[in-house]
């Protein structure tokens, strides 16, 4: 459990108890139970008991559905500046949505960490990210450096600009590699991990890898993540790898786009 004032999780439902106490090991974070009397009671005592401790916790992980969390939250928020973040994540960890204080409050970053904890998909909607069309997937070699990284994301973006990528992705074999680590933080770019079990259920590849497939048990890996991230998007930057990194670029075209062709 962690000091009062740093990261907070609440499970609307005693249901989520065994995922809001994975979370909370995970995260260093405070666990509150706030389950008690009959449904109608214990929605009162809880909205009353949240309402409470809003103000004690920098950030707030809230187990339950979005509608539950807008009534918890009426009538709270005062300054984008000094509210504490808040991301709702569903009972059944499909969703990790960044409801309050995205950019201040950090709970865009927040959002991405509980999705890469539950594999959950991140939902941020702050019109910063808004704008950034590009998403790149990365491969690479056990022990790249942060420098090997930049490198080829500079090879494969050309004249493109970081400023232009919203995210980052990569298999979950490679969630902890330091280079990969370093480099989303030094660009503060969010990192997606998406499970070897999914991709290889979505092989989007242009060319087959002998050695990703031999090391990963994958036909590839940074063309499948960058289409998965983004799947309305289109593979602009094939596979194109440099010193022990592979890095594919997909471009999200927005809503109103053109019908692309169907990936390969």
């Amino acid at each position: 459990m962690t000091a009062a004032g740093e990261l907070a999780v609440w499970p609307v439902r005693r249901d989520s108890e065994a995922l809001a106490g994975r979370l909370a090991l995970s995260l260093d974070a405070a666990l509150h139970r706030p389950w008690e009397g009959t449904e109608s009671q214990k929605n009162r005592r809880q909205m009353d008991a949240f309402r409470a401790a809003f103000p004690t916790a920098r950030a707030w992980i809230l187990i339950g559905a979005a509608g539950i969390a807008t009534r918890f939250l009426a009538g709270l928020p005062r300054s984008k500046l000094s509210d504490p973040a808040v991301v709702v994540l569903d009972d059944a960890a499909r969703f990790a949505v960044a409801l309050l204080g995205g950019h201040e409050g950090g709970a865009n970053r927040l959002a991405y960490r509980v999705a890469r904890l539950t594999g959950a998909v991140p939902v941020v909607t702050t019109g910063t990210e808004a704008v950034k069309p590009l998403t790149l997937g990365i491969g690479c070699r056990r022990g790249v450096s942060e420098a090997q990284i930049a490198a080829a994301v500079a090879h494969a973006l050309g004249g493109r600009s970081l400023t232009e990528v919203r995210e980052v992705a990569t298999v979950d074999l490679k969630a902890k590699e330091a280079g990969l680590l370093a480099f989303c933080e030094r660009h503060d770019l969010p990192l997606r991990i998406f499970a070897a079990a999914d991709l290889e259920a979505r092989p989007f590849v242009t060319q087959s890898s002998a050695w990703v497939q031999q090391n990963v048990g994958l036909s590839g890996v940074c063309e499948p993540c960058a289409l998965l991230a983004s799947p309305r998007g289109r593979l602009i930057v094939p596979k194109t790898a440099l010193n022990g990194v592979a890095v594919a670029a997909v471009e999200d075209r927005g809503a109103w786009a053109a019908p692309q062709e169907e990936q390969p």
